[in-house]
């Protein structure tokens, strides 16, 4: 450690300063080691520090993961073993509920409100809001887009990248900017299919 000393009295960082700097990165190679070995990765340090499941269990959901790097504002309402990964933007400030056992993908931006109206008119139209509907079961590729007052039903399997700007019914398989529906998720006991409609 004592490259960070040296690099303290660089900074001209006071000792107690000093000392807990050398602390702090003697636990992130704790557990940035700890994570390493028992999951084969490397995080960030911020969630290397809080337990995954400590979101979920505050917005009052079982068996949840909400990596801590997922900003949540608003009235979200989420069913139990739902997964929400780094990077999601999760926007309830019009109603937002996710169902029971989906996965909402790395960088996932879903919003329930806008500000278009108010941006274009120099703030005299009022923010527009619509409530957002996930259902049970979906999984939300990386990186997509859902737009306010979108419903998707159960079992709904979105591509990534998507820009979702419309409802879709239970078993859609959809994608694309905007999306549509390409396919269809057939569920039978434990096996599933997904089934392409002709050129996709």
């Amino acid at each position: 450690m004592d490259d960070l000393r040296e690099k303290a009295k660089e900074i001209g960082m006071d000792p107690e300063d000093t000392e807990l700097w050398i602390k702090l990165v003697a636990i992130h190679h704790k557990l940035r080691d700890y994570t390493k070995k028992k999951y084969n990765r490397m995080n960030p340090f911020i969630e290397d520090l809080f337990d995954w499941n400590e979101k979920g269990k505050y917005c009052k959901s079982n068996n949840t993961t909400i990596y801590d790097s997922a900003t949540i504002i608003g009235d979200v309402k989420i069913g139990d073993d739902v997964w929400i990964g780094p990077h999601c933007m999760i926007d309830g400030t019009g109603g937002l509920s996710i169902g029971h056992h989906s996965n909402i993908s790395v960088g996932v931006k879903i919003f329930s409100h806008d500000t278009v109206k108010r941006a274009l008119t120099g703030g005299k139209h009022q923010i527009e809001y619509a409530p957002v509907s996930i259902g049970n079961c979906c999984f939300i590729g990386t990186d997509t887009v859902i737009l306010k007052g979108v419903t998707l039903g159960d079992r709904c399997l979105v591509g990534a990248n998507s820009l979702v700007n419309k409802s879709f019914s239970a078993n859609s398989v959809l994608a694309g900017i905007p999306a549509k529906k390409i396919g269809e998720v057939i569920v039978k006991n434990e096996n599933v299919e997904i089934k392409f409609y002709s050129g996709h």
